[in-house]
């Protein structure tokens, strides 16, 4: 009923950009919870624990954690139900498979995610 859709992703250089989008399921479903739900990307690298990295409110308000402020924007279009992740000066640490989903995140809401990956 509700499917979250990432694109993007890929080989980036260090101090590269790299832009994720998100779509929600055009539906009834998905629209609602677009509509009423914090949104966020998440990330997780290989034996890491998946991380709230950036989140969105349904008035624009926005979180990010400490080590990508300044570097990551979270934005949202309403018109087309779509999120997406700007991220620019990326580092190593960075490289993840980023996912988006819900603020609490529901489990049934995870994708498959694009993988980025940060290397020289």
């Amino acid at each position: 009923q509700v499917q979250l859709v990432e694109s993007g992703g890929g080989l980036v250089h260090p101090g590269g950009s790299q832009r994720l989008s998100c779509a929600a399921s055009r539906n009834i479903f998905g629209i609602t919870v677009f509509s009423i739900k914090d949104l966020g990307w998440y990330r997780q690298a290989p034996g890491n624990q998946r991380e709230l990295v950036a989140a969105i409110s349904p008035d624009g308000s926005t979180n990010y954690t400490d080590y990508v402020q300044g570097r990551f924007t979270i934005s949202r279009d309403n018109a087309k139900t779509m999120v997406y992740l700007q991220m620019n000066n990326l580092k190593p640490e960075d490289t993840a498979v980023y996912y988006c989903n819900t603020v609490p995140y529901n489990y049934r809401y995870w994708g498959q995610g694009p993988q980025v990956t940060v290397s020289s």
